[in-house]
């Protein structure tokens, strides 16, 4: 069974927003919306870009950009750690394969 949501009162940009959200998923909101209206400010406080719904797009991007980075670097360490392991198999198998002739 789901848990039921619960409105949980965020502030971005001193503009209150209720979101429903289930109680195990609060922190992360919260943490989520003070990310996010600390980017915001950044960006407002800049100067360059004016009006709420310009800077939210904006730090929107800027959040996803670095969250695609984030992932590129995370696919390329997973990827290098599996060809790593591979190898360390190899030898593994190689040297049991030579004690087996050994043995023989």
């Amino acid at each position: 069974m789901s848990e039921q949501s619960t409105a949980v009162q965020v502030k971005i940009l001193d503009k209150e927003y209720q979101v429903n959200c289930p109680p195990a998923d609060q922190e992360a909101l919260l943490k989520s919306a003070k990310y996010l209206d600390e980017n915001m400010r950044k960006i407002k406080e800049r100067g360059n870009i004016h009006g709420a719904e310009k800077i939210a797009v904006m730090a929107a991007l800027n959040i996803t950009h670095d969250m695609l980075k984030k992932n590129r670097v995370i696919n390329e360490a997973r990827h290098a750690t599996a060809e790593h392991v591979k190898d360390i198999e190899d030898k593994i198998n190689l040297a049991l394969a030579a004690s087996r002739q050994l043995e023989i």
